[in-house]
């Protein structure tokens, strides 16, 4: 599938087969027809990458299908939030026009801010409200931004509100009048001087922290960065967080904003280490942490897991559900630690209790 952006390795071994433009036509077909059994991620995928089929019949049926899925496969596909970007991003342009299903695609934090952006340009009032409460979003990709506040269908409480926002958070695109009145409004006709602060740009290049393989900063120049970093704007942190090598992600992750913190986190670029020290960290935002713990492929990590359930930080009930996934001997330490939530301690002693008890139904004593 040379034009494919996705590999066969997409879809499960048994699945393949169906998208191979080397399988026999008829298995294509019935895949683009949404004729085999599969889950709604496994068909959205499916399906996504059937359209780059060489034989235009086949992709041009696939086309057709992803466009008229129902409600069930949708529903579920377009909220995984593991479901492929460029899947999302496909998914977003075929169902142009039916609102239920973008507005799920705008809320999946998988979605790429490019294809966000694009719907923005014509996005209906309550979808302009939905994109609109995404902050994080807002200030990282600025086309979206530019596209939310030249909406015409766009609320004007909704526009003002984020261009308000925008300002405070310390955006300034001159050409833009929403986000001029907004100054105006959030500082009066004449804006005070702002200290004059290097931007993420120039951040990245003076302590050369752009590439992860990059030797760790001495302390003395650790201190220098860190003083810069501080002095940014909200928006300039965010652009760092998506720029900058572990060295500026580390620092951003402790941020006391929690969207600074959370545009580090999902970082395309974060490394399993600093994934794990999150896991392992009493000071990380809940929002972060959470974004940890619903990631179906960070846990694939044992010890990730082992950490969540050591954190007292994680909520209790999602501790819990990763217990039972832990090995005996890791349940037995937890049952004796001090240092875990008595909640943990609890149910990791009564779980040991029964698989040590006497097997049998002898019912003697």
């Amino acid at each position: 599938m040379s034009d494919c952006p996705l590999s066969l390795e997409a879809l499960p071994p048994n699945l393949r087969k169906h998208v191979d433009p080397t399988a026999p036509k008829p298995l294509r077909g019935m895949a683009a027809k949404g004729l085999v059994p599969m889950g709604p991620p496994q068909l959205a995928t499916a399906l996504f990458m059937l359209t780059f089929d060489p034989e235009a019949e086949i992709a041009g049926q696939a086309r057709a299908t992803a466009t008229g899925l129902g409600d069930r496969v949708l529903s579920a596909a377009l909220r995984d939030g593991d479901l492929d970007p460029r899947v999302l991003a496909f998914f977003g342009e075929v169902l142009s026009g039916k609102e239920t299903y973008l507005e799920w695609i705008c809320l999946n934090a998988s979605t790429p801010d490019e294809a966000v952006a694009r719907l923005a340009v014509e996005a209906s009032e309550k979808l302009c409200e939905i994109i609109g409460q995404n902050q994080l979003r807002l200030l990282r990709h600025e086309p979206l931004l530019r596209a939310l506040l030249s909406n015409p269908r766009a609320l004007r409480s909704t526009v003002d509100g984020v261009a308000d926002f925008a300002v405070r958070a310390g955006v300034d695109l001159p050409d833009l009048p929403a986000l001029v009145e907004a100054r105006r409004r959030v500082f009066g006709e004449a804006p005070p001087p702002a200290e004059v602060v290097p931007t993420a740009e120039q951040i990245v290049s003076q302590f050369a922290v752009a590439e992860d393989g990059a030797a760790p900063l001495e302390e003395g120049k650790r201190l220098t960065f860190t003083q810069q970093v501080i002095k940014l704007n909200i928006s300039q942190k965010i652009k760092l967080a998506s720029l900058g090598n572990k060295e500026a992600r580390t620092l951003l992750l402790r941020d006391s904003n929690k969207l600074v913190a959370m545009a580090a986190i999902q970082s395309p670029r974060i490394t399993e280490g600093e994934v794990f020290a999150i896991a392992n960290s009493r000071t990380a935002h809940d929002e972060v942490l959470r974004c940890v713990y619903n990631n179906r492929e960070w846990l694939k990590n044992y010890q990730l897991k082992l950490a969540l359930v050591k954190n007292p930080k994680v909520p209790l009930p999602t501790a819990m559900r990763f217990l039972p996934l832990l090995r005996d001997s890791d349940v037995r330490d937890l049952a004796r630690s001090k240092n875990v939530p008595a909640g943990i301690q609890n149910q990791a002693r009564s779980m040991m209790a029964k698989k040590e008890a006497p097997q049998g139904g002898g019912g003697g004593h």
